[in-house]
């Protein structure tokens, strides 16, 4: 079926988390023709937070930097007929909307104002077997948005939905697709995933990003989504960054859990995409499928695990081991209740006969956990800085003692879709609720793809099958980009190349991940393959601990990860060099 390209939906995003770029809001309302604008706030640890401030004032609970964006920006975008659609409702989506009026009356302006609500099953967690979280947010989709833009809201603020909904509405609404219009929703789904992470897709955290000519200030990502669904990945004219088919299947690949990506109105096939680029700054994507979304809804669970403290020992110069097991084993014997939990880790960085004290030197880091504040709070932190004159020599510590702090743990629930009131306020304060998806197919892995044919042997008369690779960093041919997804981390790779892509499949095996990055050794590593994309994506479960906001490890939200693979030598033949 033929496209009018003409006939488009055309929705920019102004935010990819709560502590963006401030300004992108206006710049987006002025740089460029646009219908909607929209902005994700919301992530893990972003609720956390958010339930940490409704616990001090019941008023508050969502991203009040929204509110001071609209405050320079609503009068340009009434004026320009653009129409604003986020998810910084938070916790309270109501109270945002209040809000929102309050400020419009204050700027002389009237804009008709809609919510979302229903997502926030705190008050029947135990009902529901969610346990007593601190909050407890059910992913809602896309239709509640839909139907507040087709009643005419200007604006359309909601709690938790997943991140793509705010731009899925708009394209459900302006495109008039029904609800078994799985294909087309997918669609949106996935221009909708490119561009929810605002910058990501236009060359920020990009792996090969000193390919990008202009990356000083990138410009944010926009999606003009036509109606059968495809799209086209661009940007406003003479913003800095790139949308190329590699910053967009860089996207493509993050934060995703296998070739089928559900949501509560379908699931994605990502293996069915297809990627071209016949202009600069234009990638277009097409032949998405769409399959009836999954019975039960995901549920964000966040709550108070307990209380943390850490202190960073610097250790400097010669016998570097001896003066770390000096040091662990004075503060493990001065502690008078041992932590519920307790952990050791350094950063070896040091370089021998360096030139100055900083490469002389390492970071031995002990982070404590325990329910208790009093066991991991003045008591640890006074026990470590009670060592300063009678430890090791060159004792001394990167910053002040301070008190414990408390910290969150990230659970995912599921609950039967026809358990939670997907509910919209329309303008006239109309309550209309929104049936889940009527026809549903329980997620399941997709099928095994097919590998393609391996290179064909390296092997010259005379010479083994070695001298025709060279040990270099896999990230020579390979992209790579990595996040959190709870407690489990997920890392895409992708290479540039049919052939790089038949060596790829073939040799960056569950096992040779495991041996590349030796911390995942002990978990469980599932593969994914995705062909169409020449692209691997890996779920390491547990990496992450109970999550981010439980800073299990190192990197907490696994955003490295990617980097740390595409670093580590492996043998590629010569001919993909």
């Amino acid at each position: 079926m033929t496209v009018d390209e003409r006939v488009h939906v055309r929705i920019g995003n102004a935010s990819g988390f709560y502590g963006d770029r401030f300004s992108a809001f206006q710049e987006m309302l002025t740089g460029g023709e646009l219908d909607y604008l929209t902005g994700d706030y919301l992530a893990e640890l972003t609720m956390l937070i958010l339930g940490r401030d409704r616990l001090k004032d019941p008023a508050t609970g969502y991203a009040k930097t929204f509110l001071r964006q609209l405050e320079a920006g609503l009068g340009e975008a009434m004026d320009r007929g653009v129409r604003i659609v986020s998810n910084a409702g938070g916790l309270n989506p109501a109270g945002l909307a209040t809000a929102i009026r309050e400020l419009a009356d204050h700027l002389g302006l009237h804009p008709k104002i809609a919510y979302v609500e229903g997502d926030d099953l705190l008050p029947r967690a135990k009902e529901l077997g969610l346990g007593r979280p601190l909050t407890a947010n059910a992913y809602l989709g896309a239709w509640g948005i839909a139907e507040a833009l087709d009643d005419g809201a200007h604006i359309v603020v909601t709690g938790r939905v997943t991140d793509a909904s705010v731009i899925v509405g708009p394209a459900i609404a302006d495109h008039g697709w029904r609800r078994d219009d799985f294909d087309k929703i997918a669609g949106a789904m996935v221009a909708g995933h490119v561009i929810e992470c605002g910058c990501q897709a236009t060359g920020g955290n990009f792996a090969f990003f000193n390919e990008i000519r202009d990356l000083g200030r990138p410009g944010f990502p926009i999606a003009e989504i036509y109606q059968d669904g495809s799209s086209t990945i661009t940007k406003h004219a003479g913003t800095g960054g790139a949308v190329t088919i590699d910053t967009v299947k860089a996207q493509l690949l993050y934060e995703i859990t296998g070739a089928r990506y559900a949501g509560p109105d379908a699931t994605a096939r990502m293996d069915s995409i297809e990627l071209s680029s016949d202009e600069p700054d234009r990638v277009r994507i097409r032949g998405v499928e769409g399959e009836p979304p999954p019975p039960t809804y995901k549920v964000s669970l966040n709550s108070v695990g307990g209380f943390r403290n850490q202190v960073d020992f610097v250790l400097t110069g010669l016998d570097l081991e001896a003066k770390a097991e000096l040091v662990q084993r004075q503060l493990e014997r001065g502690m008078h209740r041992k932590p519920a939990e307790l952990k050791w880790s350094v950063a070896w960085t040091e370089q021998a006969n360096a030139d100055s004290e900083e490469l002389a030197s390492v970071l031995l880091r002990c982070t404590v956990k325990d329910p208790d504040p009093k066991v991991v709070g003045r008591a640890f932190s006074s026990a470590a800085i009670e060592l300063a004159l009678a430890s090791y020599p060159g004792f001394h510590v990167t910053a002040p003692p301070e008190d414990a702090s408390p910290y969150g743990v990230f659970t995912a629930g599921y609950v039967d879709a026809s358990e939670v009131e997907h509910v919209v306020v329309l303008p006239d304060g109309t309550r209309k609720t929104i049936r889940p998806s009527e026809q549903t197919l329980e997620l399941a892995p997709a099928e095994e793809a097919e590998l393609p044919m391996p290179l064909p042997q390296l092997v010259a008369a005379g010479r083994p099958a070695r001298s025709l690779t060279r040990e270099v960093p896999l990230g020579r041919i390979a992209g790579a980009r990595s996040g959190d997804k709870g407690g489990d981390a997920n890392v895409g790779v992708w290479v540039r190349s049919e052939m790089a892509w038949r060596w790829l499949a073939h040799t960056l095996t569950v096992e040779k991940f495991q041996e590349l990055l030796p911390e995942t050794a002990v978990l469980k590593v599932t593969r994914h393959v995705l062909p169409n994309l020449w692209a691997l994506n890996f779920v390491v479960e547990g990496l992450l601990g109970e999550g981010v906001a439980s800073q299990a490890r190192f990197d907490p939200q696994a955003k490295a990860v990617g980097e740390w693979l595409r670093s580590r030598y492996v043998d590629i033949p010569e001919v993909l060099l």
